[in-house]
């Protein structure tokens, strides 16, 4: 079991997550060049659906971890830290500042959206490859 949990945790992580971190990477600069066509818009759909695919991510880390015997362990808990900060960045200001990218109404409009949506995606970006880090590297693990 602890094999299956851990390649479908991986092949999720992959699938799930890596297309919300190029979509949302992209989405501010297809959004300056493009802001009425509708690749922006379909960005954003890509990091809403794949958004909500991703929270398997989590839920098979956690069974691999008890299968493992890790979920005690320090490297673990720093990165259910780590991805529970990246999905409040996500659920809280970047899917809310694409929406208000688009349709040009809320607080995340005007010059400065763009660079703060890039900056906090960016932010978003350098969680999930510590989160990888401290997958591979297990600082700690006694395996």
């Amino acid at each position: 079991m602890k094999t299956l949990f851990l390649s479908l945790h991986v092949v999720a992580a992959i699938l799930a997550v890596g297309p919300v971190a190029v979509a949302a990477s992209v989405f501010p600069a297809f959004h300056r060049r493009e802001a009425t066509a509708s690749g922006p818009a379909l960005l954003h759909r890509i990091c809403r659906v794949y958004a909500a695919v991703s929270l398997a991510v989590p839920l098979l880390g956690f069974a691999t971890g008890a299968t493992m015997g890790v979920l005690g362990d320090p490297w673990v808990g720093a990165s259910i830290a780590l991805t529970a900060l990246a999905a409040v960045l996500l659920v809280l200001l970047i899917l809310p500042g694409q929406e208000h990218a688009l349709t040009g109404e809320g607080p995340a409009t005007g010059a400065w959206a763009a660079p703060r949506l890039g900056m906090v995606t960016g932010i978003f970006n350098l969680l999930w490859v510590a989160v990888t880090v401290l997958m591979i590297a297990r600082p700690g693990s006694s395996a």
